[in-house]
Parts: structure tokens; sequence; C-alpha cells
């Protein structure tokens, strides 16, 4: 093909010669995947795809199958990924400080998303095992124990936004009842769901835990107030005192506790 005279003939040669260049191949790549995605959500995808896919998102070029291998082989899952800090994630070959930050905002999206269907005015919780979810985005990242509580209306709709109210050690954390009460009765709540995280994974209670647990059921039962559960989150499980009847077993104790004084008051 001839150049024109003064200038000079720009056309791709991958282009002419039909062939794709690894820029198109890696776009083709990435509508694929979306492509499965709106058809079938995340059904059939391989974690690496999975990050995979949320790269394409946030990178504008460039291959991102490799990374995503790299970040499963790094974080050991998605979840791990979305929690790791920036400082980590940059650390990946491929992931910049611009796109790191980005998949930190998607990661507070999926926090707000759980966290407003726990707002007031949401629908009445039919179950603790909807709270769930919400604590396991909420506090499955965390490196220290923290104590939260879930305080509900008598129509079981939550009276605010859980927060964390105790945050300890690695090991233990320091739950102070008579402020638990003070909060419910402030928050005029007609019964509570507590929670706090095991940094270890490891979800089975600790003696402690249990001795926490019988005590605020106790206190909560003299107020009036009722505690539906106390749920221990993991990064991978949760355990519910009220599922494994302890709650049970507790609110009977705290029964029998009351009626002794009664009659001792006789």
């Amino acid at each position: 093909m001839a150049v024109p005279a003064g200038g000079c003939h720009i056309v791709d040669y991958a282009i002419v010669s039909g062939k794709r260049t690894p820029e198109q191949s890696h776009r083709g790549h990435w509508e694929r995947l979306r492509q499965r995605f709106t058809q079938d959500g995340l059904a059939g995808f391989h974690d690496y795809e999975v990050v995979e896919l949320l790269l394409t998102l946030v990178r504008t070029q460039g291959d991102c199958k490799e990374i995503g291998k790299d970040v499963i082989k790094t974080f050991g899952g998605v979840r791990g990924f979305l929690d790791a800090p920036v400082e980590k994630l940059v650390k990946v070959t491929g992931i910049k400080d611009s796109s790191a930050k980005k998949i930190k905002v998607i990661r507070a999206l999926a926090e707000y998303y759980y966290g407003e269907k726990v707002q007031r005015n949401a629908p009445p919780l039919a179950s603790p095992r909807e709270v769930v979810d919400y604590l396991r985005v909420k506090m499955g990242s965390l490196e220290r124990e923290t104590f939260w509580v879930v305080y509900l209306d008598a129509q079981n709709r939550p009276t605010a936004e859980p927060k964390p109210m105790f945050e300890g050690t690695l090991t233990s954390s320091a739950v102070y009842p008579r402020e638990v009460i003070r909060k419910a009765l402030e928050h005029n709540a007609a019964s509570m769901i507590f929670a706090h995280n095991h940094p270890s994974g490891c979800v089975e209670p600790s003696t402690n835990d249990r001795d926490i647990t019988r005590e605020l059921v106790l206190d909560a039962t003299l107020m009036d107030v009722r505690v539906l559960d106390h749920i221990i989150v993991g990064a991978d499980a949760h355990f519910s005192f009220a599922d494994h009847g302890l709650i049970k077993e507790y609110c009977k104790q705290a029964a029998d506790f009351q009626e002794s004084r009664r009659r001792i008051a006789e």
C-alpha cells in the first residue's frame, strides 16, 4: 500500500492483517465475563473470575485473569481480597493505588447495603438470622474482638443502626452489662441481639462468652427486656446461642432466680 508523499501511513498492521491486538482480546474477554454475569449472576464463576470481573470495573486496560489468580493465592479468597487494606492490595502486581481505592468503595457499599436492611423503619426482623449477613460483612475483617448490640422495638424493628459498644484484644472483650442495659432503656428497646467476633475464626463460645451472656440475660430479664440471641461471628461461620438452646436455658435460669427472690420477699 502506497504511503502519501510527505506523510506517513499509520494503519495498525494487526488490524490490516485481520489479527486482534492483545488489548482487543482483553476487552473481548471482559465483555464475555460481563455477559455471563448478566445472564446467570456469579453462578459457575471461579473465585479468580469473580475477582477478575471486579477488576474489569476498576481498571481501564490490561489482562485481569492472572491478577485474579494472584489475588486468590495471596488473600485466600474473594472475602480476603475485599477485606484487605489498600496498602496490601497495591502489593499485588497490576493493582495500582487508584484501583485499590475503588475496590474499597465497593467493599464499603456492601456494608452500606446490609446496614440499610437493619435500619429503623425497615421491615421487622422475622429472625435474628436476618442480621447475620450484615454482622459478617461488618465484623468479618476486624482484627480485634468487638462486642455489638442490636436494639429492637416491640415489632422486632431495629431502633438504630448496630454499632460496636466494646472493643477488646485479639482474645477478649470487656463487656459491661450495666452499660448495655442503660442503652436498652435509652432506646426503649423491647429486645436485644448481641454479637461479637472471633478474629481467630473459631466460633465456639468460650467459658467467658457463656458467662457474660448468662449475666446479660439475667440483667435484661430484670428490666423486662428480652434477649433474642448472641451471635459469634467468624470469617466463614457463625455460632448462635439461640440455635443451640443456650438463650432458652439462660432465660429459664433468670426466671427461676426472679421466682426465688419473690418467695424470699414474701
